[in-house]
């Protein structure tokens, strides 16, 4: 049992000083000339969409969620932020070639299709990203529409 003991008490020690080790959740600023639902006149129902179940993991809006601040879920939080911005990052979307655009709207719609995205441990803790059928049908025409035209 004293064991037990010091095996909780220096458990609960190392809980407490992963705590101080700093996870930067600060988001850059977002230029409206580059910004992909300002850039492209998103309609409302499309910006809400990409808002609620894209933008967390891919854009400088992310709002992170109270669990975001305790350690070790800070860290893998922050992790899949970073993964997500590397991968598609709305906010810089002006920034990007067009091979570059053509082939993450490509992307973007095979991953909604498939429903690899929004990852389902996301959903289980954001009921706004779980997207119903018909809204992958409108995320993804609305993709579509842009790779047709041409004007990513």
């Amino acid at each position: 049992m004293q064991k037990f003991k010091k095996i909780v008490f220096w458990c609960l020690v190392g809980f407490a000083i992963i705590q101080f080790i700093p996870i930067d959740k600060v988001n850059q600023p977002v230029d409206k000339t580059k910004n992909f639902i300002d850039v492209k006149n998103t309609p409302k129902e499309v910006v809400d969409l990409i808002k609620n179940a894209c933008y967390d993991c891919h854009s400088n809006e992310t709002v992170y969620p109270k669990y975001a601040y305790i350690a070790p879920f800070s860290w893998s939080v922050k992790s899949h932020v970073n993964d997500g911005r590397q991968h598609l990052n709305f906010s810089i979307w002006e920034t990007y070639n067009k091979d570059l655009k053509q082939s993450m709207l490509k992307n973007s719609i095979q991953t909604i299709e498939n429903k690899v995205m929004p990852m389902p441990a996301y959903i289980i803790y954001h009921d706004e990203a779980n997207l119903t059928t018909n809204d992958r049908k409108v995320l993804t025409k609305y993709f579509e529409e842009i790779l047709n035209s041409k004007t990513y």
